[in-house]
């Protein structure tokens, strides 16, 4: 195998990493379908769930145990949003060529959630 062959293996290697960890950033942090909660919204129904629970059924108690416990989770990652812009930036800097190498087409990234203007930073153009 000669060099050139082994720093273009190690910089695909290195491409792929920067498209998968974008990627996995973008999709962890896709927002939900419907209304939007906020903070207060979130802890308006905590305080509901706190003063209803010791009077509720075992059931009911289950439930709304459950529904406090998704209430703090979402609340932290409402209040501790990862700033993912080093990743967008090593994404910028990968994806031309990825893209380019891999035939990946715009309306592909796209679909995955990747915002237009990230692409176009990244030289890739939407083909007519």
């Amino acid at each position: 195998m000669t060099a050139e062959h082994k720093e273009a293996l190690a910089q695909g290697r290195e491409q792929g990493r920067d498209i998968r960890a974008y990627l996995d950033a973008l999709e962890r942090n896709k927002p939900k379908r419907g209304r939007k909660r906020t903070p207060a919204s979130i802890t308006k129904r905590l305080a509901t769930i706190d003063a209803t629970l010791a009077d509720a059924d075992p059931l009911k108690r289950l439930q709304m145990v459950q529904e406090r416990i998704d209430l703090h989770d979402e609340l932290e990652r409402l209040t501790n949003t990862p700033d993912i812009s080093a990743l967008e930036k090593a994404f910028i800097k990968s994806a031309g060529a990825y893209s380019t190498r891999k035939n990946i087409s715009y309306a592909a990234w796209r679909e995955l959630g990747v915002p237009a203007a990230v692409l176009r930073s990244a030289g890739i153009a939407r083909s007519a």
